[in-house]
């Protein structure tokens, strides 16, 4: 979500700098010519050259780290990462080419495009790579791996996510309430099997072992 509002803002940014309508006496032919543009900067000497290459570079860079960040996955493809980011890099520059066109004092030039896609292309390259895998990493050491669900040991072993605390599955193997293990083997097969009660009924001996002994009141005998 992030991503996604810091790449519209970026994307108004980019609108506010290249269609507002100029107010020029005089302006450049269209160059529709690649690499034309740029022999004609550095005609004008290296600091002209440098601040109009720089430019044409810096205005879509964000691009190459805020359209994966937009996307959001980790686990991909570099190559098909690259590319895509790219392609919406050299589209978005074309877009704002042809709507230059109706507006008043901007002209379109080519090399603007190519220096457009390459900021694109070598943000991309110094951040994405180096930032999913700082993130991987981050969240495999916090995250918890998929095989200690289960497992005994793990989450899943002595009342984890995955399994049974000892003593309570399979058989019985410690004490329960104050009966020995062995007493209280015994006493789970006759629950299980129901054993007679005083009044002929089944009495269950699990339900006693849950809920413990039912302490008894000896009867004390009054004198007439």
């Amino acid at each position: 979500m992030t991503g996604a509002i810091l790449l519209v803002a970026h994307l108004a940014l980019v609108a506010w700098l290249t269609l507002r309508p100029l107010d020029l006496p005089w302006v450049r032919p269209a160059n529709l010519r690649p690499l034309a543009g740029l022999r004609a900067d550095l005609a004008l000497g290296w600091p002209e050259a440098g601040l109009r290459i720089g430019e044409g570079l810096a205005l879509l860079a964000p691009l190459g780290a805020l359209l994966p960040m937009a996307d959001g996955r980790l686990s991909v493809s570099p190559f098909a990462s690259l590319f895509r980011t790219a392609a919406a890099g050299a589209l978005i520059s074309l877009g704002i080419a042809l709507l230059q066109t109706g507006v008043p004092g901007r002209v379109v030039d080519v090399d603007v495009l190519l220096l457009n896609t390459a900021g694109v292309l070598l943000a991309h390259l110094t951040v994405v790579p180096a930032g999913r895998a700082w993130l991987r990493r981050r969240l495999g050491r916090g995250g918890v791996s998929e095989e200690g669900y289960g497992r005994r040991g793990g989450l899943g072993g002595r009342g984890g996510f995955g399994g049974a605390p000892e003593g309570i599955s399979g058989g019985v193997s410690g004490g329960c309430d104050g009966y020995p293990a062995g007493e209280t083997r015994g006493a789970d097969r006759a629950g299980r099997a129901g054993g007679p009660g005083p009044g002929g009924g089944a009495v269950s001996v699990r339900g006693e072992l849950s809920q413990g002994r039912t302490p008894t009141i000896p009867r004390v005998g009054i004198a007439p």
